[in-house]
């Protein structure tokens, strides 16, 4: 059997990564005292958002790719109620976009998934 295909070619994950780079240069301007509170919550929501449509890809099957993208897609949904918590703690700046951002990656999986359900 072969892998369902490559991740890095996927505009989603690609998204994805560079949405967890900002992640984690929005986080560094966060308090020292939110060092292994949000700000590391946040960062591991947003690693796994890619890390979990590149685990799906590399899956033997379209049933388990889909699997792993909807706990990307339940990852998105945590990343974004993260982000409006330190919006509203008034940490780092940058939310609007980083929101936005998140908001097209939920899109994008849920059109993934859909894709998944209809094709072959």
């Amino acid at each position: 059997m072969s892998r369902m295909q490559d991740h890095r070619r996927l505009r989603v994950w690609q998204r994805a990564t560079d949405n967890a780079v900002a992640i984690y240069d929005l986080t560094r301007s966060f308090p020292k005292h939110e060092q292994f509170g949000l700000s590391q919550q946040m960062r591991r929501s947003a690693v796994s958002i890619a890390s979990n449509i590149a685990e799906g890809a590399g899956r033997e099957s379209r049933a388990d790719f889909r699997r792993f993208c909807f706990i990307a897609l339940g990852s998105a949904h945590e990343l974004e109620c993260q982000l409006e918590i330190a919006f509203r703690l008034g940490f780092g700046s940058g939310h609007s976009e980083r929101l936005t951002d998140t908001a097209e990656l939920i899109r994008m999986l849920g059109s993934l998934v859909q894709a998944l359900d209809t094709a072959g």
